[in-house]
Order: C-alpha cells, then structure tokens, then sequence
C-alpha cells in the first residue's frame, strides 16, 4: 500500500495524506517525479514498462518516474524511483527540479540529469521495466507517431532536449 502527502493548490503540505488509488477531495494534490537521464552524445535513456503493468503496459516513457510517497522530498522521490526502477544510485541532494509542471490533481517535477551510464550494469525492476536503451529525440518522435511511447506532447520531449543542459528559461 503506497501513502501519499496531500498538497494544498499552492504546494503546502496539509498534513493529511490518501492511500493511492483513492479519490481526491477538491483541492487536493500529490507530488509526481520525474528524472530524465542523457547520455554526452545527447541521447535520453527511455525504458519499456512491463507488459502487465497497469496503465501504458509495454510502452516506452522517459527514464524514470513515479509518486512521492508520504514524507519524500521531491529529491528523495527522485533518487528513489531512480534507484527502484534501474538500479543506479542518483545524487540530487541541494538539486532543485529543472522545472514543474501542473496538472489535474497535482505536481511534477521534471529532474534533466546528463550523465554517462552503462545501461549494462544496469539493475531493471521486473515488476515495472521490462528494458531501457538510449534515444535520440528523432527516434522518441518517431516511437510517438508509432504509438509505442507513452503520447507526452512533443512540445515537452522537445523541451526536455532543449533543457538538458540548462537551468531555466534562456541560454546563458
């Protein structure tokens, strides 16, 4: 059973918390990672969710994400979605995300990392990640138009690209 802090509109805590899979309350949300890995050649490293997973079974999405369960920090979310789904140890202590994004019922953080991983020494979660490759943005676009990546608008896969490098809005 995973326990999720309850966040108020304006991301503070309200000291409530839901078990996930229940319904929220008006007014209420959660707290969503995601970390996305690229390599120095530019390439994101994606991984195939396992066939009986529920909700986008046998696609390919970015390289990690997941909820924050109850008393995570959106940075020890991240290392620990990291960690459980391929088995690398991520240091995002001091780090803040890239940028957020709203949604319906809560935030996500989007964490852009440029590290070079032997995706081979790689420890993949059976129950979630059947396996993980590196991508071009080309071949991401590419597997959208096909249906066998989860369907993020392009416009984010291009940001996240875009953003690999940077913090914030412009080019230094």
């Amino acid at each position: 059973m995973e326990i999720w802090d309850i966040y108020d509109k304006d991301r503070k805590l309200t000291g409530r918390t839901m078990v996930r899979g229940e319904s929220f309350e008006a007014g209420d949300f959660h707290l969503v990672v995601h970390v996305c890995i690229f390599n120095n050649k530019g390439e994101m490293l994606i991984q195939q969710r396992q066939p009986f997973k529920q909700g986008w079974s046998n696609m390919w999405d970015l390289t990690v994400g997941g909820s924050a369960i109850a008393g995570d920090t959106s940075q020890q979310a991240a290392e620990r979605e990291v960690l459980e789904e391929i088995g690398y140890i991520i240091n995002l202590h001091g780090v803040r995300p890239s940028f957020t994004v709203n949604f319906e019922v809560g935030f996500d953080d989007y964490y852009l990392v440029v590290e070079d991983i032997d995706i081979g020494e790689l420890t993949l979660q059976p129950e979630e990640v059947q396996q993980v490759k590196w991508a071009s943005r080309d071949e991401i676009m590419r597997m959208i138009d096909e249906g066998i990546f989860i369907p993020y608008h392009k416009s984010l896969i291009n940001l996240l690209f875009d953003m690999r490098k940077y913090m914030g809005p412009r080019v230094p």
